[in-house]
């Protein structure tokens, strides 16, 4: 135990003093070098820092989570990302570097007005404060209090174990947010970033070697032979992620998430030119490819392993596999790349909130005046403020019937498709009034609301309501903008070059590859593949 946690503790410091001495003396006391690295991220930086903002123990513990109780499936979250990010590439990002956006609420104001983005901002924080930084630190707490057994440890109760974690993961946090703001934390990320590819691809391998005794393709076999339906990613109707929602509500919210998602976005918009953003992009998508190697396998593994014992919550498959099959040796320094990927995505995420209040709330509506450098230094005050208020909230969340991850979708979708749907067709279209745009708003989350709490019943999967919910709203601003165009048309076609938007020459190649593969690794993992 004691080599465990050595190991763990010189892996986190040593990631966070290289990160700090290699930041030191950039500009961070701008706003702009805080909130987005004074605009010089690289391809590799931005790819790095996409995936662990993105990869945390949300995914970890929640999608082997799902490969433990039902299938495959879940992989469509990873493989439809892969395919999203190609029109981020080419659709969303030349748009936001031409207009230098610094927030994504910034497009909504300047398309349709003030209230809109205001609006959308405050969308946008509600969904971070309640939703997302609480859940970073529940499900970072149940990976790592597994990993590390700190309730047998420590003998502590399950509520004082996630109570331990928080504390540890919030007050780390917050030495980010006060010490380097997104450049130190990009950083951060591709030092992890290389250590998660490793740690996280050990799990799977020292699993299936588990099975095989000592032979990993052995043991691969011995798992497809006893659960050939494990391995079918085409979710039937009863799965978390039915394939039929690839083409409905998942593309929905994964274009969301990679293209207008402000934590995820503001790594792109902090790019040295468009053609280092569309590098990160591809390259990211080229890596959630593997993605369901060590995401969701594990958990159909751990299936295998548990099954004479079964376990009665499946987000703790992933956890007890960890302790079960890797060596004591190396628990801790995959320890240390977990809790990596836990503070990339709570520091994203505080990072991001921090951005849309200091810009969006305190600087036009609070003061007005305020310099560079009060909006950095109030900026880090409110991100403190937040990662405290998170840790409260974080161990009351309750664990969902069909998975912490799942349920994180299913929530998310009372913001992220009506933010989605406002800025889709306010690229596509310039007509449609603002008050279109509220009353969409609106009636989308009320829509949306009462077919989740039942008030409305429909045995529609959530996905496939958010898809019907986008097509009606679409149709409802595109008749709004015809009867009642706006006065003033939004102008996109005016360069502010704040950054270089020469796209990247190797785009329609790589987009091919990308796509052939995603759809090579559905048929893998189908009834035409290894599921048969």
């Amino acid at each position: 135990m004691l080599l465990t946690v050595s190991s763990f503790i010189c892996f986190t410091a040593l990631v966070l003093g290289v990160s700090y001495y290699l930041t030191r003396k950039k500009d961070a006391a701008s706003s702009e070098g805080y909130f987005l690295a004074g605009r010089g991220l690289t391809g590799w930086i931005i790819a790095a820092s996409l995936l662990l903002t993105n990869l945390s123990t949300e995914q970890m513990v929640g999608l082997n989570g799902q490969g433990y109780m039902f299938n495959m499936s879940g992989m469509g979250y990873e493989v439809g990302a892969s395919l999203v990010l190609i029109i981020v590439a080419f659709f969303f990002l030349p748009r936001y570097l031409k207009k230098g956006y610094a927030t994504i609420p910034d497009f909504i104001g300047e398309r349709y007005d003030g209230a809109t983005k205001q609006f959308v901002n405050f969308l946008f924080l509600a969904g971070y404060v309640l939703i997302l930084l609480p859940t970073v630190l529940y499900s970072g707490a149940i990976g790592m209090g597994g990993i590390f057994d700190i309730m047998g440890t420590f003998h502590l109760s399950p509520m004082m174990a996630i109570i331990v974690v928080v504390a540890a993961i919030g007050v780390l946090g917050c030495l980010y947010t006060i010490f380097g703001g997104l450049r130190i934390m990009a950083v951060a990320d591709t030092l992890n970033g290389i250590g998660l590819i490793i740690g996280g691809l050990m799990v799977p391998l020292f699993a299936l070697a588990y099975v095989g005794d000592g032979h990993i393709l052995n043991g691969l076999a011995e798992v497809v032979r006893a659960h050939p339906e494990k391995f079918n990613a085409i979710g039937s109707s009863t799965d978390p992620v039915p394939f039929a929602t690839m083409f409905t509500g998942m593309f929905l919210v994964n274009l969301f998430y990679w293209g207008c998602n402000q934590t995820i976005v503001q790594r792109v918009l902090a790019a040295k030119n468009l053609k280092e953003g569309q590098k990160g992009l591809f390259l990211a998508a080229a890596f959630k490819l593997i993605g369901p190697l060590y995401l969701i396998l594990p958990g159909i593994v751990a299936f295998h392993i548990f099954q004479d014992n079964p376990l009665k919550v499946g987000d703790m498959a992933y956890p007890m596999l960890v302790n079960k099959v890797l060596p004591f040796y190396l628990i801790g320094f995959f320890a240390a790349v977990l809790f990596g990927a836990i503070l990339s995505s709570f520091n994203a995420a505080l990072n991001s909130t921090s951005t849309l209040f200091m810009l969006n709330v305190y600087k036009p509506l609070i003061k007005p005046t305020a310099t560079d450098h009060e909006l950095v230094t109030k900026g880090k005050y409110v991100g403190v403020i937040l990662a405290v208020f998170s840790m409260c909230v974080a161990p009351l969340i309750a664990m969902a019937p069909s998975g912490l991850f799942n349920y994180l979708q299913m929530v998310n979708g009372f913001y992220n498709v009506p933010i989605f749907t406002l800025i889709v067709f306010g690229m596509l279209n310039k007509t449609a009034p603002a008050w279109s745009a509220k009353v969409t708003l609106i009636f989308f989350m009320i829509g949306y609301g009462l077919t989740q709490l039942g008030v409305i019943k429909t045995d529609l999967h959530f996905l496939h309501v958010l898809a019907i919910l986008f097509v009606s709203a679409m149709a409802f601003m595109y008749v709004a903008g015809k009867l009642w165009p706006a006065q003033t048309q939004y102008d996109d076609s005016q360069d502010k070059h704040v950054v270089d938007t020469t796209p990247w020459n190797l785009r329609m190649i790589a987009s091919i590859a990308i796509a052939l593969c995603a759809f090579g690794v559905y048929v893998l993992f189908s009834t035409l593949g290894i599921a048969a």
